[in-house]
């Protein structure tokens, strides 16, 4: 409904049914939108789609908090507020009761609420991802959320390397691959963009990838832990994100997702990140949607400008 001003929760990935997971089509990603009474609507990103919206408001605003109940059950509490985002996507009181963000000391011997300490007991799984440039980071993703973790991360290319007890022993095993074979544990969100403006080849990223997912086995076999074990297991890339990984001609988006109005037609999605065409050119641009997160934006029939000297951008 034109006129409605949603807040933005970002991109998400549907976890996909069992042979989807596999490299089958899957349900599709959508965009969480929060409506003025606290209902949520879903916008569909296939390919196809057209995705027009205009900024409502300046600044970014509290999405909330998440309060864990057990390894599939968490309520997500709406910030009562509508307070300005101060940390990340939260104001100052969400962030300081969201459970989400005591799970990094966990592995450390902090403590956490019985619900979060039933979900962070689950099994776990550590991966390595590669993004479009061939930067790479070790990561942890539990079990129910084995695929969408990277789907929605925005891989190129992904490796399991081993399949842990729990929450626990998996971040013990990711500090060790961080600090023994020098893989970081987060990749920025402009890197990722700049990146797929240019991806390296697939077939080399594929082999990078194996080449730091095998050096991260290495650590851990070298370890001496327990509760854990060794795989050697690849990730399936979601379909909808192939043209984006691909090597073709493409551009940065030349506008400022923080204002101003902006419309265009999806052609490819990774992550968050969309290969989008702007009607009146038909060049492709690199959009990263992830930056309307927290924003307040009114969609409708609006259309991106396009770049004034489009020869500039080659």
């Amino acid at each position: 409904m034109t006129g409605t001003r949603y807040l933005v929760h970002g991109v998400f990935w549907p976890p996909p049914p069992e042979a989807a997971a596999g490299g089958g089509v899957g349900p599709s990603p959508y965009l969480r939108l929060q409506a003025p009474d606290g209902t949520f609507r879903e916008v569909t990103l296939d390919a196809g789609t057209h995705l027009g919206f205009r900024l409502a408001a300046e600044g970014k605003h509290c999405l909330g908090h998440h309060v864990v109940h057990g390894p599939a059950h968490r309520d997500h509490v709406l910030c009562a507020r509508r307070a300005p985002a101060v940390r990340g996507h939260q104001c100052e009181r969400c962030f300081v009761v969201d459970d989400s963000r005591l799970i990094h000391d966990f592995h450390r011997g902090g403590r956490v609420p019985p619900g979060l300490r039933s979900y962070l007991m689950q099994p776990h799984w550590l991966y390595v991802a590669t993004f479009a440039n061939g930067a790479s980071k070790v990561g942890t993703a539990a079990e129910l959320r084995k695929w969408q973790r990277l789907a929605e991360q925005g891989a190129v290319a992904a490796s399991f390397v081993a399949h842990a007890a729990d929450g626990r022993v998996v971040r013990i095993l990711e500090d060790l691959v961080t600090r023994e074979a020098g893989l970081p544990q987060q990749v920025r969100s402009a890197a990722k963009a700049a990146a797929l403006a240019s991806p390296a080849p697939a077939g080399w990223l594929s082999g990078h990838n194996a080449a730091v997912a095998a050096s991260a086995r290495g650590v851990v076999s070298r370890s001496g832990a327990e509760g854990f074990e060794v795989v050697e297991e690849s990730w399936s890339r979601p379909e909808l994100a192939g043209p984006l990984c691909s090597v073709s001609r493409r551009h940065p988006y030349p506008h400022t997702l923080a204002a101003g109005s902006h419309g265009f037609t999806i052609t490819s999605l990774c992550g968050s990140f969309a290969l989008a065409a702007i009607d009146g050119t038909e060049l492709e641009f690199v959009v990263d949607l992830g930056r309307l997160k927290g924003r307040n934006i009114e969609l409708g029939q609006y259309s991106s400008e396009v770049p004034a000297v489009q020869e500039a951008l080659f």
